[in-house]
């Protein structure tokens, strides 16, 4: 377990926000990203987690890609990255750091509108699947 403190694991999350090619960066729209240190009862049952799994990081909202001419004056979607879970299972300040950027970016690809199967595709052509 490898832990930083806040302004640092918000540092990291930032990092990965970046690393998002900028013409991901650039159709962000209506999101916003918070940093909690563990998901909710309600978060974890609506995503039905199975015993001794973690949830490193959840998107609430609506995908671009289901969005209508209709959707407007939307609360913000939401990508919440979980701290203390994700510091659980870092074993140092790299491997917290690559854990960290790649949920960003897998959050960041259901805001796209890709589902959990296709993001999980998606990880392992990049090499960046991780399984707990």
């Amino acid at each position: 377990m490898y832990t930083v403190d806040f302004e640092t694991f918000d540092r990291y999350v930032s990092e990965g926000i970046k690393e998002i090619p900028k013409t991901f960066r650039d159709r962000f729209n209506n999101v916003v990203f918070i940093i909690e240190d563990y998901p909710t009862g309600y978060q974890l049952a609506k995503m039905k987690m199975e015993h001794g799994r973690s949830l490193f990081g959840l998107y609430e909202g609506v995908s671009l890609q289901r969005r209508t001419s209709s959707y407007s004056g939307a609360i913000p979607d939401k990508i919440t990255i979980f701290k203390n879970a994700i510091e659980r299972y870092s074993i140092d300040e790299e491997h917290l750091k690559r854990i960290v950027k790649n949920t960003v970016w897998h959050e960041v690809a259901h805001h796209f509108g890709m589902n959990e199967e296709e993001v999980r595709s998606a990880e392992k052509e990049r090499g960046h699947y991780y399984h707990y």
